[in-house]
């Protein structure tokens, strides 16, 4: 009698249980798309903010006949020729920068684990100034000159922390290490480079997106096209990888070669956007910890990641332009912005481990 009792309680507790489940389940998704949602939006507003505002205002209405490919005396050179190439920039940079850091710190579990910081950035910033200062090179040369040193810093770094795997904080400090020989490099390059070559340098080292045409756009926005669908395509599996190499491939992941493609897929956007516009410093880095702030630490940061880096790298660009009394590259202002952050993610992870 006691247990015929107890199992219609027992089925009770077991229902309003799952139901919690379900219900915090829902929740947590209506909270993640109510934010994407959001981000989605502000990119919006700030982009149309970028194209609007500059020593002459224009009109949203003007704006939208331009980008419409409508002739508007005036906004059609101003914001057709210069602002509009400016801002998509801004956006499919941010876009690859934060897939590729969220995508390194997720794949390595470890927030540390970014472009910026393992030196892949820095190689392809260094390969820049060895080519202009000392190849002679220049425009489409030196971008793919720093797209395949990126690629092959990447390669070294990964071989390096390679014994039986990759452990997430070996591969960051044999990557701190390679990074500080590709900034003894650029340094020596500085050194030796002519005035006359020093401005254009600048640029690889700060990131900036000043004097930005469509031929700047065009091969960042392709590698996105082709290497961004393979990430979102990999997103589960990545998701998997962060539960640890054994438990990944008992549960059917192919480990190695899926970090391989992840790698090389990532590589790939960050040696693009710098070869396009500069090493924007710590937006790979940003991107994912702040959209797992917004959206909730469960599920992809892959595409809030990539919000995320496309409105700092926006928000950085207007604000050099026009918030301080000089102008300043979009590097200076994000690397103002990331280096307070990096030190605040190097105190929590040590007291609580790293996790995004």
């Amino acid at each position: 009698m006691t247990a015929l009792a107890a199992a219609p309680g027992t089925a009770r507790a077991a229902d309003a249980t799952a139901d919690a489940v379900r219900a915090g389940r829902v929740g947590r998704l209506r909270r993640r798309r109510r934010a994407i949602a959001v981000l989605v939006v502000l990119v919006v507003v700030v982009l149309l903010a970028s194209l609007m505002v500059g020593r002459t205002f224009y009109p949203p209405a003007d704006v939208l006949r331009v980008v419409l490919g409508q002739d508007v005396p005036g906004a059609s050179f101003t914001v057709g020729r210069l602002r509009l190439p400016r801002a998509v920039l801004a956006v499919v940079a941010g876009v690859c920068f934060g897939l590729g850091g969220v995508t390194f710190q997720t794949m390595l579990r470890n927030p540390l684990a970014s472009p910026d910081i393992i030196g892949i950035s820095t190689g392809a910033s260094a390969a820049a100034a060895v080519g202009i200062v000392f190849l002679g090179l220049g425009g489409a040369q030196v971008a793919l000159f720093a797209i395949t040193a990126g690629l092959a810093v990447a390669a070294l770094v990964y071989v390096l922390s390679f014994r039986q795997g990759v452990l997430g904080t070996r591969l960051v400090l044999i990557g701190i290490g390679v990074a500080a020989m590709m900034e003894s490099v650029t340094s020596y390059a500085l050194s030796k480079a002519p005035r006359w070559e020093l401005q254009e340098t600048m640029r690889w080292l700060t990131g900036s997106l000043n004097g930005t045409g469509w031929g700047a756009v065009v091969p960042v926005l392709l590698a996105l096209l082709v290497l961004g669908p393979v990430l979102l395509a990999q997103a589960r599996n990545l998701s998997q990888l962060q539960l640890g190499d054994d438990t990944a491939s008992a549960l059917g992941v192919r480990v190695e070669r899926t970090r391989i493609l992840l790698i090389g897929a990532a590589v790939g956007l960050i040696a693009f956007a710098t070869a396009a516009a500069g090493p924007i410093a710590f937006v790979a880095f940003l991107s994912g910890p702040i959209a797992a702030r917004v959206v909730g630490p469960r599920g992809s940061m892959l595409v809030p990641s990539a919000l995320v880096g496309a409105l700092l790298v926006l928000v950085a660009d207007l604000a050099g332009q026009y918030a301080f009394g000089a102008r300043y590259p979009v590097g200076v202002v994000t690397g103002a912005l990331g280096a307070p952050f990096l030190i605040y993610l190097i105190t929590r992870t040590n007291r609580t481990g790293g996790s995004l």
